[in-house]
Order: C-alpha cells, then sequence, then structure tokens
C-alpha cells in the first residue's frame, strides 16, 4: 500500500493520526501547542515531526506540502457543555486560521472535526459562514453529525465531521454507511481489566504500573456531573469520554445513580464509597486507543484531558479508509 501524506493540525495526542495511519496515510508534519501533549505525542509517533508553536504565528511556507490536512480546531467555543462563547473567544477564531491554511496550502483533501454544538441553532451562522469559506478555498464539502456508537466505537459520542475535496479532483465525499452489527459494549472494551488503581497524593500519576495509565482521578464530582446519569451499565456503550477528569464517566461496577429530577442526580445514600470514576487507561479504550499507546502525564488530570479532547481513532480509520480510496481513483 502506498503511503498518502497528511499535515496534522491542533494534533493532541493523535487519535486522528494514528487512524489515518491505519487506513494507509502517513502523518509528516504536526502541530500541538499544549506542551503537556509534546511527549505523548512524540513517543507515539517517531516518525512525524512535531511542531510547537500557535498556529496563528506559523506561515504556510513553514509547512511541507502533503496529500491533505487533518484536525479539530479547539471545540471549548462551540461545546453546549462550554461558555457558549463561539467567535467571542480567541480559540473559537482559530477555526478561522485553520481555513486559512488550507486555503493557502490547497492539499488534495481536508477534514475538520468538531463537537456536535458547532452546528445548534446558536452557531448556526457561523457553522454556515465556515461551509462557505471552505468552498470558496476551492473544496466540494461534505459534513454530517456522526455518533461514534455506529463505527466501532464502544461510546455514543456525537461529533460533527467535515471533509472537503479539491475540486479539480472532481469528487465529493460520501459518508460511510453506520456499520450494521451489534453495537460495542463496556464490557467489549473493558471487560478484561483488572481493578484500578487510585492516584496517588495531589492526583499525581503512578510510577510503575502493570498497565499503563490504568489509574483513576480522586477527588469530587464537578455540579455538572450531578445534572445527568453518568453510569452505563457493562452492556451498553459509554457516555461520552470528556476532557474534565471531575466529570468522567463512572465505572460500570458502580451503583446506579439516583434520580431526583429532569436534570439533578445524587449518589446513593451509605454507598458513595462504592464509587469510582473511570480509569484512564479505561477511557482510552473506550476511545479505541490500544493499549501500546501510553499515555505520559504527571497529573491525571492531564491524561484524561489528552483522551478526552482526542477523535477515536477507530472512527478516524473507518472514514480515512473511504478517502484513500476516494484519492487512489481521483484522476
Amino acid at each position: 500500500m502506498k503511503h498518502l501524506t497528511i499535515t496534522s493540525l491542533f494534533t493532541g495526542c493523535g487519535g486522528l493520526d494514528l487512524g489515518f495511519e491505519r487506513a494507509g496515510f502517513r502523518t509528516v508534519w504536526a502541530n500541538e501547542f499544549d506542551r503537556n501533549i509534546w511527549e505523548t505525542f512524540e513517543r507515539n509517533f517517531l516518525h512525524t515531526h512535531l511542531n510547537k508553536q500557535d498556529l496563528r504565528h506559523i506561515k504556510p511556507e513553514d509547512i511541507p506540502d502533503t496529500d491533505g490536512i487533518i484536525g479539530g480546531p479547539p471545540c471549548q467555543s462551540w461545546s453546549s457543555a462550554g461558555a457558549k462563547r463561539g467567535l467571542k473567544d480567541q480559540r473559537g477564531q482559530l477555526f478561522y486560521n485553520y481555513i486559512e491554511m488550507i486555503r493557502a496550502k490547497q492539499p488534495k483533501f481536508f477534514l475538520c472535526e468538531n463537537v456536535a454544538g458547532l452546528v445548534t441553532i446558536r452557531n448556526r451562522k457561523a457553522f454556515a459562514d465556515f461551509i462557505r469559506l471552505f468552498e470558496d478555498a476551492g473544496y466540494n464539502v461534505s459534513w454530517k453529525l456522526l455518533d461514534t456508537s455506529d463505527y466501532g466505537v464502544p461510546q455514543t459520542r456525537k461529533r460533527v465531521i467535515i471533509i472537503g475535496y479539491r475540486k479539480d479532483l472532481d469528487k465529493e465525499f460520501v459518508f460511510p454507511k453506520p456499520m450494521t452489527e451489534k453495537k460495542l459494549t463496556l464490557r467489549d472494551a473493558i471487560g478484561n481489566l483488572p481493578l484500578a488503581t487510585p492516584a496517588t497524593e495531589h492526583n499525581h500519576a503512578n510510577i510503575g504500573l502493570k498497565i499503563p495509565n490504568h489509574e483513576y482521578f480522586m477527588g469530587k464530582f464537578s455540579s455538572r456531573f450531578f445534572q445527568a446519569n453518568r453510569m452505563r451499565k457493562w452492556n451498553e456503550p459509554s457516555y461520552t469520554i470528556v476532557a474534565m477528569a471531575n466529570s468522567v464517566p463512572l465505572h460500570p461496577s458502580s451503583p446506579p445513580m439516583v434520580k431526583l429530577g429532569s436534570m439533578d442526580f445524587t449518589l446513593a445514600p451509605n454507598r458513595e464509597t462504592e464509587y469510582r470514576r473511570l480509569s484512564v487507561r479505561e477511557c482510552a479504550r473506550v476511545q479505541t486507543f490500544p493499549d501500546d499507546f501510553i499515555f505520559h502525564y504527571k497529573n491525571v488530570v492531564d491524561g484524561y484531558k489528552m483522551i478526552g479532547n482526542a477523535v477515536p481513532p477507530k472512527l478516524a480509520e473507518v472514514i480515512a479508509k473511504q478517502i484513500y480510496n476516494d484519492l487512489s481513483q481521483a484522476k
């Protein structure tokens, strides 16, 4: 299989990259500004050059020409769980930097991933503007709101995927149909893992764990945590793996949460000590990272953040295989 090349922007720990590499692509240049992620990416992608600057300070000529550009501009500005500031937030404006880089580099294709909140009524005008700018940059654009549980990921997680093929290729991306077989569950993902280890004092990482990253955050749950049920059963897909350690879903061995109202839940009285969050490694498995993909951090909160912000590699692989086939057939 001939490798097609990609540039990865807003790379994070490399979930998109891992999926694309499984499908026949090779990430040759990546960009990530968060220093807490650098070691994890560099140790798992030894062949890739990692640029560590703010994208706003990078010139197009600093980036090599590749077949594609992939990435997920920061999503906090558009998330329904965030501050909902959209373009009023500098992070929201980074979407435009991403589009301008694509306009300048003119790869054969691009892929942009973001949260479901991007296509809500609140952000409809900004989203329409993004699509128009992608098209004006010279691309046939397709987009869809996907649930990762339809594509081999043991987790209900809705994300917007935008894909553009350069117009001279005379192609449009058609999203793969949802997989028809049984959806994967928490038992499929983490059922064979032994008991996890609590984080050390101040939620620092343990040293020398037999299963790397199989440790969990100790501390209070966020106030938002109690606005919904946060525990799925063994025979169900996980709830969305989030980036905040104090809001990570509960392990399925925990007691059921008690419903007090439509958006008001609590822990079962006298059983509080029986509850625990999913471990960092359990979250990684739910996100479909393999066990040999090791996350490097001093504080477990950074492990959760890397994984929660990542694109599940399995979803990326399914989409990347379709792109690879389309580009192989392009004129």
